[in-house]
């Protein structure tokens, strides 16, 4: 999801809530405590220099169970970070700590936010070897003596 997609989102909301990938929702007395953009200059394994950037947004919770940031409120916090920050309509990456801090991407369902899980992956597949999963020639493999086959009653 991005800036302006957020900003979409919030301004159709009376209220804002965020559910984690397990199911759970972040509690509601939740802070945005950081709106900011990072920057990542970096090579990966292939020798390739790459370069990105994220809108990140740091969620947080206190024992302050009477606050409620209500959606006109993040939409001030997201436009003055725009404005000060000069962050454009860029991908938003969310923080959130639970038992240790997770990165997540961001979605909407139609009435709340899911946190999506984040993954990592091999840049330079080409480069270093791994396999791409998707072109495995599974017609070459030949079965081992000790493998099961259909019919043969092992299974």
């Amino acid at each position: 999801m991005t800036i302006e997609e957020i900003k979409s989102h919030l301004q159709n909301s009376k209220t804002i809530a965020f559910q984690l990938p397990s199911g759970d929702l972040v509690p509601a007395h939740f802070h945005v405590t950081e709106v900011g953009r990072v920057t990542k200059h970096f090579i990966d394994c292939g020798g390739k220099i790459r370069h990105q950037e994220v809108a990140n947004f740091q969620l947080w919770e206190e024992n302050d169970y009477d606050h409620r940031l209500h959606p006109e409120k993040l939409i001030h916090i997201i436009e003055l970070s725009q404005e000060l920050l000069g962050i454009g309509d860029l991908e938003i990456e969310v923080e959130y700590q639970g038992s240790t801090i997770g990165k997540y991407g961001l979605d909407h369902d139609g009435s709340q936010f899911l946190l999506i899980t984040k993954m990592t992956d091999c840049l330079a597949r080409e480069n270093c070897g791994v396999p791409d999963s998707k072109s495995l020639d599974l017609s070459n493999m030949v079965a081992s003596s000790s493998s099961c086959s259909p019919g043969s009653g092992c299974c």
